[in-house]
């Protein structure tokens, strides 16, 4: 390879998860849209769905957040009434967050948005489950 073949943008693995993962977002946007969220607040929301009660730093830690990404979507989730927020009663450092009743209900209402999502590749779906294994492995290997 020619010494400024590296700097092209097509040879640029992070350019294209960047993008890849930009087009995706998009297709998830009209399905989020129906329930009032982002894309970023159904990943913690799904996060959530998993453990119903979780502090703030766990769930930065799953979704590779920091606490200042982190914190503005909480307080908008708050707001919601899908999440309430509170500090640990053994350490008031920790902030514990908690589904509401509403952000309970909302998880049986949209289960659809996967299935709908992935209904646009359903003649790809094995090579998503491989491109899905390879991104994990590749992501472990940057944590």
């Amino acid at each position: 390879m020619e010494r400024y073949e590296k700097l092209k943008l097509e040879n640029q693995l992070c350019f294209s998860l960047y993008a890849a993962s930009r087009e995706l977002i998009k297709l998830y946007k009209p399905l989020l849209d129906k329930y009032n969220l982002t894309y970023t607040q159904y990943i913690v929301m799904l996060v959530l769905w998993e453990g119903k009660k979780m502090n703030v730093k766990h769930i930065g830690e799953r979704l590779h957040l920091d606490s200042g990404t982190l914190t503005p979507l909480l307080k908008k989730l708050q707001g919601l009434d899908l999440i309430k927020k509170y500090r640990d009663s053994q350490d008031d450092r920790v902030v514990i967050i908690e589904l509401t009743e509403k952000g309970l209900a909302l998880k049986k209402e949209i289960v659809e948005v996967p299935e709908q999502l992935y209904c646009n590749f359903s003649e790809d779906a094995e090579k998503l489950l491989i491109l899905k294994k390879s991104l994990d492995d590749f992501l472990a290997i940057l944590s």
